[in-house]
């Protein structure tokens, strides 16, 4: 999966698979998370967020299900 490189004081790049609606998420310490099945609206409200890693633990981390990769 493709990511992009954003601005964040904590993740290092965001990617996501509109198919099978997988968020992957590489932090700056090296350790990559892919969250499933989270809707397209979840994705784009976390690119467009002023603050990516608040958004995370706001809406993502503890709603998804998650594996480390």
């Amino acid at each position: 999966m493709e990511r992009e490189s954003v601005s964040s004081s904590n993740i290092a790049s965001i990617g996501y698979e509109e198919n099978s609606e997988t968020l992957e998420i590489e932090f700056l310490n090296g350790g990559v998370y892919q969250y499933f099945d989270v809707p397209k609206q979840v994705y784009d409200g976390l690119m467009g967020a002023d603050s990516h890693g608040k958004y995370l633990a706001a809406n993502i981390k503890g709603t998804y299900r998650y594996s480390k990769v």
